[in-house]
């Protein structure tokens, strides 16, 4: 199997990413206990969760910058800096 594109988590919607994240961390917790008593038989398969999770975690984070930059962007601007003490 090979290592999911980033294309397909960006056409994911944002309640589908939060689903992906948490179940890609239950994953790898099955992985984790897998692998301590021994029954772990794919262990590429760490590789292959841990790349998923990055990928929608960046995904996430780019949704969020790009939210934030929307609400700074709609704040009404101020229009001069208040002086320092210093001055």
């Amino acid at each position: 199997m090979s290592l999911s594109k980033i294309k397909e988590a960006r056409e994911l919607s944002d309640a589908e990413v939060a689903e992906q994240i948490l179940a890609i961390k239950r994953q790898l917790m099955e992985l984790r206990l897998q692998q301590a008593t021994g029954r772990l038989e794919k262990p590429h398969q760490f590789k292959h969760a841990k790349h998923r999770l990055s990928q929608l975690m960046t995904v996430e984070r780019e949704r969020q910058i790009a939210a934030d930059a929307v609400v700074v962007a709609k704040a009404p601007k101020s229009e001069e800096p208040a002086a320092t003490a210093a001055e």
